[in-house]
């Protein structure tokens, strides 16, 4: 896809989280270990599901496209990130900047999908426990993971081509760590009007087209949870998807108010950014295998075969 940005800006400052370099230096040890935790809970998580037999159903087959996806949502930002704490100019070219816009926007509304259809999993499997096989059936599993992708895809292909239509000036400071369309719109000499309302719009329909379904999902789960007379078996059913449920939080928590509120440059902007593209996937295999005893039993299992072939 050719640019069809006229204007002679070829690259762009960006701020970062710091100018002291003490700072930046603390920093970038954090987010090293912040960043290789990420690859390696991940990874544990799609080595575990994929050698564990217990493991091969609908829930783990979600869980480990979801691990998946966050090994390369913290690849779009991270090692840039840390390339730019050591750098004393942080600078990105406009071609860099357009593929982390795409790719921050793909990542993000394909987790946003993966996360609702997850929730729909779990309605299943507590709402018609004795139907979940046949309702939850491996073409199902397939066709609803190619569907996340292929709309996340959709999306940022919209949204990409509201950003390479843009003519840029003078303005080449982003104040940000890395480009979003928050913060890379105000940038541009061309009328965002349109492009903004656009913006809030795909937002919009994509987050309540995946929250939705997720509200619906738990308010069912409750009222099923809350009908069971045993304490045990209320136990056994909300464990089983609390998890996720700590997952959605810490996704939907601050990431839609980065896109829908307007940038202001502060503190708080670079927070949400951190929380939503940086934290949460490293949370996220820590959360699935600390509450789960399933997960936690395989990973045991795996590490005992690993074991076992060392040994023998």
């Amino acid at each position: 896809m050719a640019l069809r940005n006229h204007s002679t800006i070829t690259e762009f400052v960006l701020t970062g989280l710091s100018d002291d370099p003490r700072i930046e230096a603390l920093l970038f040890v954090l987010f090293l270990v912040i960043y290789l935790l990420t690859m390696m809970g991940n990874l544990m998580m799609l080595l575990v599901i994929r050698a564990d037999s217990h493991l091969h159903t609908p829930m783990y087959y979600f869980l480990s496209n979801l691990s998946f996806l966050d090994l390369c949502f913290s690849s779009v930002t991270v090692p840039k990130l840390l390339k730019d704490l050591l750098s004393e100019k942080k600078t990105i070219s406009l071609e860099g900047c357009l593929a982390q816009v795409f790719f921050v926007f793909f990542s993000s509304g394909t987790e946003a999908c993966l996360l609702s259809v997850m929730a729909y999993d779990r309605y299943a499997a507590i709402c018609h426990p004795l139907h979940y096989g046949q309702v939850m059936s491996n073409q199902l599993c397939v066709r609803l993971v190619l569907i996340s992708w292929g709309l996340a895809s959709l999306n940022a292909v919209i949204i990409e081509l509201l950003a390479i239509n843009l003519d840029f000036c003078d303005a080449q400071t982003i104040h940000h760590y890395t480009c979003e369309l928050p913060s890379f719109f105000p940038l541009s000499c061309s009328d965002i009007s349109i492009n903004n309302s656009i913006l809030i719009c795909s937002i919009l329909l994509h987050g309540s087209g995946t929250f939705l379904p997720i509200i619906f999902s738990y308010t069912r789960i409750v009222s099923t949870i809350l009908n069971i007379t045993s304490t045990t078996g209320r136990s056994k059913a909300f464990s089983t998807c609390s998890s996720h449920l700590i997952a959605v939080i810490l996704f939907f928590g601050l990431g839609m108010l980065r896109y829908l509120m307007p940038s202001s440059g502060s503190f708080l902007d670079l927070l949400s950014s951190l929380q939503y593209s940086v934290i949460t996937p490293m949370l996220n295999p820590l959360i699935y295998s600390f509450k789960n005893k399933e997960v936690k039993g395989a990973v045991k299992r795996t590490l005992g075969k690993y074991r076992h072939y060392c040994t023998g």
